[in-house]
């Protein structure tokens, strides 16, 4: 019984209070006494009483202390209890009036120490205290003089006391016990049984036999021979064969005992016993001299097969394999004729043989196993008893592709697959064979059946028992057998496998590397390097969280696939899609390495080229689910690169780098397409960055009116201020600004049609005012930027004049004719035919009486 340090507590504050209420009822009890003898002339014996009533306390509280495993507050308590008793022993000696009164007195007390001290021992040894301990003992055993009747107790107490010791390999001080426990015992022979004596003698040789120094060899020796002289016991008799195999006896003494041994008509059991144990020590010479007297003398018993067994097994073992042939034989020719093996010595001998073949397989001795898996199927067929032929067969099948001889390994596949065609391993020889003849499609399906297996589709009856690594293991070898046979196609499908149910990160990454060195020259197909990118993304997370696996080493697995990765990516450059997809593997496996600067700059360009395909794919989606799928997807990039951004820029000077601008455009592409409500919140911001360039803006410009996108005012805007930019540079490039303008009168006059929804048709007029007043400043502007707008105005013109508007068409075909004054080389194309439209339509417009009226 356990308590709990709160109970242990509560019982501590209890027995005190006891204790303390008693010795005050003492002093009470010493006064009352008085007063009743001085009064009344008698002795009332109540403090007597009292004081019994307190030892008696004091040493059963102690026991239940040392019964719960407290022996420090138990020895209090005895110590009290001690006090106790010499205090009773005085007042008691001083009131008996007879001799036999004080001898009667005398033996309760005594029977009360010997308690008492014993108690004392069990506290003594639950503290370590083996001096105290002993002590205690030795004075127990001084008293069963007196007490004849506690022998028993106290020899069984010091037996109990010396397995404690033995089991904590304290072996002096368990020798000590059963030493005393056999000595107090011999002290009562009508109790203690002879059994019981020969048991504490074994014990005592056993542990003098683990003390593990010679010197005592010899006192376990003759403990051994008193407990076989108390009983004889196979026990005794066995330990003292390990005595004198221990102890370096000769083989002529060993065979001396061996000798006794049959002469005492022990079982072949136990006889096969000695035998193993002298062979266990590497006594041949009296273990087999002992076996041959065993198979001659138990050759009747029914149970002789064990010995023939065994006698088979170390033959074996000591390599004389031609005597074990014989053996093997002779039990075949045996089993033939009538002399049967019982059945479940049938499976030990098939055992035997197996084990044999495969030590012999182990140093690719593959003819020599072969040997012995021949016997193995010679026996089968005289005895038809249950055996795993198909496991026979897959094994000779082995055997015979190392000998390179295919055609009987097919024929033992064949034997195998018909009595056992849902287990792995039979699939697995006939996925080897079929590689081996070039058959890719039969090896396929053998892969597709292991699959089955390991996912337990087959019924779980007919399944094959083995560990649970075993079928992940032999996808490994399925792979890399393909590999070695060039056979590509098929060893990915197994490295697909391999890498959904194999819980060891290193071997899948190990056996994805093998592939990708295989594949990556000869394999253009990009299908199988991206499976196998993914793949390895999913084992290095695994092994994150995997306790028996390295950080470094996955670091370094990480590295090695995010570089390779990366390379893949780049050579993808013809096409988008592949490149997005060994970029973003690249990002997700950078992401289990270090986030120094390098990892980061390649994290934030592996995120930027994904957008940029995501982005461009959205463009030509067919659909618009898709659209915004692809839309969406790029959008997480975008954030995920920002953050990546933001924290990159901590790390050094990186003002040259257009990744904010990118994501600048990236974001607002998408917010435009999917019609984002925050889109006018996200510009605000936009529009106060000072460093953005007059091609940003332009960029927002198109984007802006790019399907499915509409906000002609955002590109108006965008468009003004890189116009105003472009004026505020020292040198200005006319030919992109002049693009810039273009841009900006499409955007107003879409289809020669101005936009007055846009913007009023006055501002309109200043825009083309502004372009013409740069044109007459600057010498650069493309001539045929210039043509434009002179086409651009003059259809306008014609616009108003068609719209009855005639004032208007006749200044903008006027700024039409001055735009043709900066025309150089083509001004003679348009100056004639200019002058004369232009001529037309002044007369025209003369001709429109009240024409000014008529213009709203």
């Amino acid at each position: 019984m356990e308590f709990k340090a709160e109970h242990r507590t509560i019982i501590n504050a209890v027995t005190l209070f006891l204790w303390i209420t008693l010795l005050n009822m003492d002093r009470r009890l010493n006064i009352l006494s008085t007063t009743f003898l001085n009064q009344f002339g008698e002795v009332v014996n109540f403090k007597n009483y009292f004081l019994t009533s307190l030892f008696q306390m004091n040493m059963k509280t102690g026991k239940g202390w040392v019964d719960v495993g407290n022996a420090m507050m138990a020895d209090g308590f005895f110590q009290a209890a001690m006090v106790g008793l010499e205090q009773l022993y005085c007042k008691l000696m001083q009131r008996a009036s007879t001799e036999a009164d004080i001898t009667l007195q005398k033996s309760a007390m005594e029977r009360d120490l010997f308690k008492v001290v014993s108690y004392q021992a069990e506290a003594a040894i639950a503290l370590g205290d083996f001096q105290r301990a002993s002590s205690c003992s030795l004075r127990c055993k001084d008293m069963l003089i007196r007490l004849p009747k506690m022998t028993g107790y106290l020899h069984i107490l010091c037996y109990n006391f010396g397995i404690e010791a033995y089991k904590q390999n304290k072996y002096e001080e368990s020798s000590f016990w059963l030493s005393q426990s056999y000595d107090i015992g011999k002290m009562d022979k009508n109790t203690i049984g002879p059994e019981m004596l020969a048991k504490v003698l074994r014990l005592l040789a056993t542990a003098y036999l683990d003390w593990n120094d010679r010197e005592y060899c010899d006192k376990a020796l003759h403990a051994v021979n008193l407990a076989n002289k108390e009983h004889l016991n196979p026990a005794g008799i066995f330990l003292k064969m390990k005595i004198l195999l221990k102890s370096e006896t000769a083989n002529e003494e060993l065979h001396e005992a061996v000798m006794e041994i049959l002469h005492l008509d022990m079982s072949l059991d136990f006889c096969l016993n000695v035998a193993k144990l002298l062979m266990d020590h590497e006594r041949e010479f009296v273990g087999f001299d002992l076996m041959k007297i065993i198979c001659e003398r138990f050759k009747s018993s029914e149970d002789i097969g064990k010995a023939l067994l065994l006698h088979i097994d170390m033959l074996l073992q000591r390599k004389e394999e031609l005597l074990a042939k014989e053996k093997i034989e002779e039990i075949i020719i045996g089993h033939r004729r009538g002399r049967k093996l019982k059945p479940e010595l049938v499976s030990c001998f098939h055992n035997i043989l197996w084990q044999k073949a495969a030590r012999s397989f182990e140093v690719q001795n593959y003819a020599e196993a072969l040997n012995w898996y021949h016997y193995s199927l010679r026996f089968y067929a005289i005895d038809k008893t249950d055996l795993d032929l198909a496991k026979l067969q897959r094994n000779m099948a082995s055997c015979y592709l190392h000998l390179k001889q295919l055609d009987k390994a097919k024929a033992s596949v064949r034997e195998a697959e018909r009595r056992d065609p849902i287990n792995i391993f039979t699939q697995f020889y006939i996925f080897k064979i079929a590689v081996l003849e070039q058959n890719s499609t039969r090896a396929l399906r053998a892969i597709n059946t292991l699959e089955r297996l390991i996912t337990g589709v087959v019924p779980k009856e007919n399944a094959l028992r083995m560990d649970k690594d075993s079928p992940v293991t032999l996808l490994s070898l399925v792979a890399q057998f393909a590999l070695e046979n060039g056979q590509q196609i098929v060893a990915g499908k197994a490295l697909e496998y391999l890498a959904q149910y194999s819980e060891d990160p290193q071997q899948v990454l190990s056996a994805l590397k093998t592939f990708y060195f295989q594949i990556h020259i000869k394999v253009k197909d990009f299908k199988y390097k991206i499976f196998l990118f993914n793949a390895a993304v999913l084992k290095i997370a695994h092994s994150f969280h995997d306790k028996n696996s390295t950080e470094d080493s996955t670091v370094n697995e990480a590295q090695w696939f995010r570089k390779i990765a990366w390379n893949l990516a780049v050579q993808c450059d013809k096409d988008p899609v592949t490149m997005r997809e060994f970029f973003i593997l690249s990002y997700k496996l950078s992401q289990f390495c270090p986030s120094d600067q390098v990892i980061l700059i390649a994290q934030k360009t592996c995120l930027l080229m994904a957008a940029a395909v995501d982005l461009e794919q959205g463009r030509k989606a067919s659909t618009t689910s898709e659209q915004t799928q692809l839309l969406n997807r790029a959008l997480e990039e975008i954030n995920e690169c920002k953050h990546i951004w933001n924290i990159l820029k901590e790390t050094g000077n990186f003002s040259g780098d257009p990744c904010e601008t990118l994501l600048l455009l990236y974001e607002f592409e998408v917010k435009a397409k999917m019609n984002d409500p925050l889109l006018d919140s996200f510009l605000e911001s936009l529009w106060e960055l000072p460093h953005l360039e007059c091609k940003t803006f332009e960029t927002i410009a198109l984007l802006a009116v790019e399907k499915p996108a509409h906000y002609p005012s955002i590109a108006l805007k965008a468009l003004n201020r890189a116009l105003l930019l472009y004026k505020k540079k020292q040198s200005i490039d006319a030919v992109k600004y002049s693009k810039c303008v273009r841009n900006l009168i499409n955007l107003l006059v879409p289809d020669g049609v101005p936009s007055t929804e846009l913007c009023p048709p006055e501002e309109i007029w200043g825009y083309f005012e502004d372009a013409l007043s740069f044109i007459s400043h600057t010498e650069d502007y493309p001539e045929s930027e210039t043509l434009w707008l002179m086409v651009k105005s003059w259809n306008i013109g014609i616009y108003m004049y068609g719209g009855k508007k005639y004032v208007s068409a006749e200044k903008w075909c006027d700024l039409s004719l001055r735009f043709l004054d900066h025309l150089g080389s083509l001004k003679r194309n348009y100056e004639t035919q200019m002058n004369t439209l232009y001529g037309e339509l002044v007369e025209a417009l003369s001709k429109s009486k009240g024409s000014v009226f008529n213009e709203e």
